[in-house]
């Protein structure tokens, strides 16, 4: 597993939550949410690869 993908996660966490409380702070709560949401789905598309290569890997290991 490459470390950037780890750096990438915690940056888009980082910038998510600095967002969600200048949002918040501006009373702002829908669009607070709604930025939270994306990054979600921003990180759950970086990450569902490698799950797809983790169960694949298990499949192979358990030979299922």
């Amino acid at each position: 597993m490459e470390i950037n993908i780890v750096f990438r996660i915690a940056a888009v966490g980082i910038l998510v939550a600095v967002l969600n409380q200048v949002l918040i702070r501006a009373g702002r709560e829908e669009q607070a949410m709604m930025t939270t949401l994306a990054g979600l789905v921003v990180v759950l598309f970086w990450v569902i690869q490698y799950i797809s290569t983790l169960f694949d890997t298990v499949q192979t290991l358990f030979q299922l």
